[in-house]
């Protein structure tokens, strides 16, 4: 997929107050490190995560979400009645129905003609979000577009915890497809793309490629559909380590076709932003697509695996710090 006339003309994103570090969830892991005799530290040993932020008890993903986007629209300096699509593209969401973005898109006073609607694509939503609202400005079909999602950890994190004291018949090797649910942490991020010819920032763009290897489907799953606004008490069985290999083979194959897409070549490439899911996962990515560490920003130690919000969050905090 090339693009000609998209523009990714602002990012709006919020973060929670609530720091919750992996010395605080060992400690309330206590019970479990104590009949399984795991030595302290072990989980940002394993992860390279300290931290994760959870928003307060009670808050809803439309709330943050709203929050996001209004803060994109501002930056963008838009008039709101051109936005054609709104798409909420996290895995949390308010209920099961409506479409959380149903009640972003009232709350933001978008156009009633707007396309309003959720993607639930675990870790891809809002990146598959700007791929949608990219074909439909390429297309002609609207002059600009927001994708938006907010991702809530804590209900995952304390039932995870919760489940783990409960089950004393666990083993070591038992609790592994869980750990993966302990490094998720909360955030929100809108991104607002526009049409060339009514962008104020000309920053384009450029392509996309994708690949479906979903023989792997499995690898990681989750529990029933629940919605946070009904008291969400999901439960993750993640085989991380098969998932990790099979994930960033998907990536080596992908990009090379994206760069073909994109007419660029790796030495062309000042700065990269991978999705955050641990710092081993980040090192071996890089290494598969033969890119620069040096030249890749990373939030994963101090906010954690923010799921579909991840990279798109990522690259919003490093233009705030001039980092591109």
């Amino acid at each position: 997929m090339r693009y000609e006339n998209v523009c990714i003309e602002a990012f709006g994103y919020t973060l929670p107050d609530e720091i919750v570090t992996s010395e605080e969830l060992e400690q309330r892991l206590k019970p479990l490190y104590e009949r399984l005799r795991l030595p302290e530290g072990r989980l940002e040993l394993m992860t390279g995560i300290r931290a994760r932020r959870f928003f307060e008890r009670g808050t809803l993903p439309g709330d943050k979400s709203v929050a996001s986007g209004e803060k994109a629209i501002l930056a963008a300096g838009i008039d709101r009645l051109q936005i054609g699509a709104l798409i909420h593209g996290s895995v949390c969401r308010d209920y099961l129905e409506p479409a959380t973005a149903s009640r972003v898109h009232h709350e933001l006073g978008l156009s009633p003609r707007c396309l309003v609607h959720d993607v639930s694509n675990a870790c891809l939503g809002l990146l598959d979000g700007i791929v949608h609202v990219a074909n439909m400005i390429e297309l002609g079909q609207i002059r600009a577009g927001l994708v938006v999602g907010t991702e809530m950890a804590r209900p995952l994190v304390e039932h995870t915890i919760a489940s783990l004291n409960r089950a004393t018949e666990l083993t070591r090797g038992q609790i592994k497809p869980a750990v993966a649910s302990l490094t998720i942490g909360s955030g929100s991020c809108a991104v607002l793309l526009a049409d060339r010819q009514i962008s104020r920032t000309d920053n384009r763009l450029v392509a996309a490629a994708v690949r479906a290897h979903t023989q792997h489907n499995a690898l990681c799953q989750s529990g029933s559909d629940e919605a946070v606004g009904h008291g969400m008490q999901p439960l993750m069985d993640t085989n991380s380590e098969k998932l990790m290999h099979e994930g960033i083979e998907t990536g080596a194959e992908t990009f090379p076709e994206f760069l073909a897409e994109a007419d660029w070549t790796r030495d062309q490439i000042g700065q990269t932003f991978c999705h955050q899911v641990g710092l081993t996962h980040r090192r071996l990515m890089l290494e598969a697509l033969r890119l620069d560490p040096q030249r890749d920003f990373a939030t994963v130690d101090w906010l954690g695996n923010t799921g579909s919000v991840a990279l798109p969050m990522t690259l919003a905090i490093a233009l705030d710090r001039g980092v591109v």
